[in-house]
Order: C-alpha cells, then structure tokens, then sequence
C-alpha cells in the first residue's frame, strides 16, 4: 500500500476508534471528574434495620459511581463527554474501561491502579424504589490533583465541567478552581454532602444537593417545597453563581445570584421503581443542556433535565436504566420552552 494510503487509513482507524476518537476534537461538551464503582444492587421488600437480616428478591450488578453516572447519561444524549476517574487493575476496572468506550466517552484520562480495587457500591433498593447505598471508594482514592493537571487541556476546552464528592475533596477542589480561572462553567454535585466546605462555593457556578445534602450544608430541614427555597438561598448566599435543590417527585427549586426568591420548577410524577442514579442523571442531563443549547436557560434546562431523571426511576438499575437519545420524548430537545409559567 503507498505510504499516503498507508496514512489516510491509520487515521481512519484512529478516528473511528471509540478509545482515540475524541483525541482529534478536544473540545468537549461536557468534562466530568469522579468515580467509578460497580454497582451490587439487592432488591428487598424494605431497607433492613441495625442488626436485622432479611431475604432479598433479586440481585444484580452494574456500573455506577457518581463521575461515570453522569458522565454515561451525558454521552447517551448526544454530548461529547470525557471522564477523568482512576479505576483498579482488576477484572472489574477492565470492564468497567471497556463499558465506558462503549458509551463513546472519552477514557484517555482514566488510570488504573494496583494499590487498590475497583470501587463497589452495595445498595439495597425497597418496594417503593427508595435505596440505601454503601460506598467502598477503593480505587477512587487513588484520583489525585496530578491526574487533574494532566487534563488541563481537557478541561480548558471544555464547556461544562462537572464534579462531585465521591473522590477525595482536594481533587474536586482543585478541578474547580481550574474551570474557574478558565472561564469554564462548572456543576458541583455536593455530593455525599459534608458540611465544612465553605471554600468550595466561591469556585464554583451551579451547586446542585438533594434535600439530605441540603440540610447537612445548611442545617435547615428540607421537608417541603417551602424549605427547600430557603435552603437553596442558604447555599447561594455562600458564594456560588446558582443554587439548585432537587425533591424527587416534587420536581426541583432554582435560584440564581441577584434574584431574591428561589423559583420552583415542577416535574411529572411517574410511579418509581429504583430511584438510584436519578440525582447523577440529573446531572448529566443538566450539563448537556446547558452546554449544547444555553439559549433554553435555567429553569428550562433543570426541567428537561428532571423529565429525564423521572425517566430513569422507572426503570431498575443505575446506568442500566438511562437512556438515550433516540428513546426519549423529542420535545425534550426542542427550540422551544416547554416550562410553562402556570406549572
């Protein structure tokens, strides 16, 4: 074969690899640094109390982790996604890698280690689709500041940057502190919360919590709509540019630097069947959103984004129940607003 022939197919090959593909584009939609954990999921007629041994109906293992979750809900809607993680060099890390191309995210950035194993996280999910979740982060323990920096291009380029708290502090610290002195937009998922992270705000721009977290970061109750804007005012006041609580069913509650009030935005309800990985979808929808289109704005985009999260909890499963693009509702990807001022 002539050399030139030679050349146009080794880049051929190149580009058409799910492992090299975004190595001739840097520019991504969305850059999420986090962890990887496979999922050991028990479903039990209800979540057991201290001491209590109880019989499961079925067992099943996945892929999550609060980096990969949303990382995976991102490339499936369509967004060009990278993930920076650390997973160990084991059977489960080799699938897990290979899952991930798959998923057509970029893994130039995601190492492997022998001091640890993968992470693993045992959840048990009950009757109503409520669960409980154990984290052993193994592997993810071993994601450091270094790794971060190595990525620098990445995350410069990209538009959205998102985080959590699923790896060590100072990472995701760091990482955000990068996205700020590069103008880029960040998402910081708090995560499993922790209170003392005053720090953190100034360095990022949207903060999204639950209603557990919310309280943990304000010690305010969140058992309502009604609370949750005064927590959400809480957060903002600590020095991020958006506060963003989500309710599960009751849809979410939005407010923004300047505004005086939090703003609730409602969701459909839907009948729940395994609500784990729906904050993470949320999430990866959120940033999709607000990188591929931000003409829809705020509300509309936490909107859409918990139409897809509600998706999600009808289906078992964590990554296993996110969808993709083609399979959702194509208003959801519509110019127009879908948020009516009367909901």
């Amino acid at each position: 074969m002539p050399m030139h022939n030679l050349c146009q197919h080794a880049t051929h090959i190149l580009r058409t690899s799910p492992i090299f593909y975004f190595h001739f584009n840097l520019m991504m939609d969305v850059v999420v640094v986090g962890s990887c954990n496979i999922d050991l999921v028990s479903y039990v007629p209800r979540l057991p109390i201290a001491g209590e041994t109880i019989l499961g109906t079925k067992f099943s293992q996945g892929f999550g982790g609060k980096g990969a979750n949303p990382a995976v809900m991102s490339a499936r809607l369509g967004a060009k996604t990278a993930l920076i993680s650390v997973v160990g060099e084991d059977n489960f890390g080799k699938e897990y890698k290979q899952d991930l191309i798959k998923n057509k995210i970029d893994i130039s950035h995601v190492g492997a280690t022998s001091q640890a194993a993968t992470g693993v996280a045992p959840i048990f999910v009950n009757e109503s689709g409520e669960n409980s979740i154990v984290v052993v982060k193994g592997a993810n323990d071993y994601l450091t500041v270094e790794n971060v920096d190595a990525a620098k291009d990445l995350i410069q380029k990209s538009k959205i940057l998102l985080c959590n708290l699923e790896i060590d502090p100072k990472v995701t610290l760091h990482a955000l502190k990068m996205a700020k002195s590069s103008n880029v937009r960040s998402i910081f998922n708090m995560a499993p919360a922790t209170a003392g992270l005053e720090e953190y705000f100034e360095y990022c721009d949207i903060v999204v919590v639950n209603e557990s977290e919310a309280e943990i970061i304000t010690n305010i109750q969140v058992p309502g709509i009604k609370e949750a804007k005064t927590a959400a005012k809480a957060i903002l006041s600590k020095g991020c540019e958006v506060a963003v609580v989500t309710l599960g069913e009751n849809g979410a509650v939005v407010i923004s630097k300047g505004e005086d009030q939090a703003v609730h935005i409602p969701t459909p309800k839907v009948q729940a069947m395994d609500t784990t990985g729906a904050g993470d979808a949320f999430c990866g929808s959120l940033a999709v959103f607000l990188s591929t289109d931000p003409k829809l704005g705020l509300q509309e985009s936490v909107y859409r984004a918990n139409r897809i999260a509600g998706i999600t909890v009808q289906f078992p499963g964590t990554q296993t129940s996110y969808p993709h693009r083609k399979d959702l509702p194509q208003e959801l990807f519509q110019k127009e607003k879908l948020l009516r001022e009367d909901q």
